[in-house]
């Protein structure tokens, strides 16, 4: 075995290590409420990655540190093999109800719960939890153990900041390592000059965020449980909620804005919370992807509303404004909560086309990077503008003029532009090219005429920005195999940027010698 999948098994295997501490952890939630069944399934879920983790950081223990590509393929394996891992508590949950062994008690077998005794839909759940996704193969969340409900929440908490985030964290290993991996993992940002204070410190923020996430939610009249799971949820701008028509559940409109500035917190780069924190407020507007945060947000909330509201959607302005508001921002932070629902439980398909449209635009383009956000990035989509806006002027300029383009605070040279402006354009042309040959592909997977394209391209733009909102088509039944399985790629790229998953399939090809 060659050094570099020596590197990559004993980084895997440390990954492997922190999920199974997530696991063992869960166990405490059916000790409470006394869903004993779910303990067993729960113990081989968490024993089987600690084995598998154990074996890799044992054999390859004196493998050496990673380097750039070691770090993406780490990451992208980490993170698919960590949903695998993690579908297990679904699965194995759901065929213990199957059986209904007499030693575990009677537990009741649903519908719900039965679609997971599928593998395709356990993997899907998790893979969509893990990447702060939100769609889901549950047909009434409100039925699941409450074990699966927090599993679900939990992962998405998980999720928001880092698999690879948190194992530095937990697995605190300073040096040029640590660095690498979380720079794999799309970030690039730092708080402290040490990665591994930077992480504890992200962590230290998300954890005082959460609880303070849960005690708003609960002030304004959501039940403890609810608030628990959705105040991590939101914050993760996960978007799983534990009620079968989403936030929409509870239709309070106290409850609707509570969650505003839940998501918008999960939406701001982790950098710019500790500044605030600190005391630094200028932040608020010095910060260009913070500023145009507000910006964005105020202008899709406004073109949301004035959309279905002069579409007939909604008779009030006030309703437009309440719906049209949180969807937009739902969308933008890729939360994925749901207030515009209806009988079917879907009443955003339904929107006009403009409308429907306008939230795919918020998808695509996310929050800040450096947050817990899915999308190409605010940042991104500004250097673009920016770096099209310095190109045009350029033809006014002489040949011999020094110019220089200023991008939140830094002023790049001509070759720091191009730098900036490739990277921005290659994700981006990834991200559209990916979301069209999605839409091509399931276009021709779905029932001839049952779904509009617009129905379509918002489906898998919410999969691939890791978003969650629906227009139907996601369901244990209404999506078709190939479609998960397509999805279950759509979440995996999305939430990596792209770029580390075709690094780890070229290595793969290229070893198989399919690549040459």
């Amino acid at each position: 075995m060659n050094e570099a999948a020596r590197t990559v098994g004993r980084d895997l295997g440390r990954i492997f290590q922190a999920l199974a501490g997530l696991l063992f952890v869960s166990i405490l939630v059916p000790l409470v409420w006394r869903e004993y069944y779910a303990i067993p399934g729960l113990f081989v879920s968490g024993l089987l990655p600690l084995l598998a983790g154990y074996v890799l950081t044992s054999r390859f223990r004196g493998a050496a540190q990673p380097g750039k590509l070691h770090g993406m393929i780490i990451a992208a394996m980490g993170w698919f093999c960590v949903a695998i891992f993690g579908s297990l508590p679904f699965l194995l949950i759901a065929w213990t109800v199957e059986f209904a062994p007499p030693i575990l008690g009677d537990p009741s077998q649903t519908s719900t719960l039965a679609a997971f005794t599928n593998p395709i839909n356990a993997l899907f759940e998790s893979m969509s939890g893990f990447t702060g996704t939100g769609l889901t193969m549950t047909d009434n969340e409100e039925v699941l153990p409450r074990t699966l409900q927090w599993w679900r929440s939990f992962i998405e908490w998980v999720g928001g900041v880092g698999v690879i985030v948190l194992t530095t964290a937990i697995l605190a290993r300073p040096g040029s390592g640590s660095l690498t991996l979380y720079e794999s993992e799309a970030r690039s940002e730092r708080i402290h000059p040490s990665i591994v204070s930077t992480v504890q410190t992200i962590w230290w923020i998300f954890i005082l965020f959460t609880f303070v996430s849960i005690l708003l939610l609960w002030v304004v009249g959501m039940p403890i449980w609810g608030a628990i799971n959705h105040g991590m949820t939101g914050l993760a701008t996960g978007g799983f909620s534990i009620t079968d028509n989403s936030i929409a559940t509870y239709d309070s409109a106290a409850i609707d804005f509570a969650l505003l500035p839940i998501m918008l917190l999960g939406s701001i780069a982790f950098p710019v919370h500790y500044l605030i924190l600190q005391g630094d407020l200028r932040n608020l507007y010095a910060d260009l992807q913070t500023r145009w945060v507000f910006i964005y947000m105020g202008i899709g909330t406004a073109l949301l509303t004035v959309l279905v509201y002069i579409g007939d959607t909604y008779d009030s302005l006030f309703t437009a404004f309440r719906y049209g508001s949180f969807q937009f921002v739902s969308a933008a932070t890729c939360a994925g909560f749901q207030t515009a629902t209806d009988a079917t439980n879907v009443a955003l398909g339904r929107w006009p086309v403009q409308a429907q449209l306008t939230v795919v635009f918020g998808m695509v383009v996310g929050g800040a990077a450096g947050s817990t956000v899915g999308g190409i990035k605010l940042i991104r989509a500004l250097t673009l503008l920016k770096g099209i806006r310095f190109r045009i002027a350029d033809v006014f300029y002489p040949e011999t003029a020094v110019r220089r383009l200023e991008i939140n605070g830094r002023r790049l040279n001509e070759r720091e532009v191009r730098q900036e402006f490739e990277e921005a354009a290659i994700i981006a042309t990834l991200w559209f090219l990916f979301l069209g040959l999605g839409t091509f592909a399931l276009l021709l997977l779905l029932p001839q005429g049952e779904y509009t394209l617009e129905n379509v391209i918002f489906e898998v733009a919410s999969a691939q920005g890791n978003v969650g909102l629906s227009a139907g088509i996601t369901g244990p039944e209404s999506l078709p195999t190939l479609g998960k399985v397509m999805f279950l790629f759509n979440m995996w790229i999305g939430r990596l940027e792209i770029i580390p998953v075709l690094v780890t399939l070229r290595a793969i090809f290229d070893r198989g010698g399919l690549y040459r």
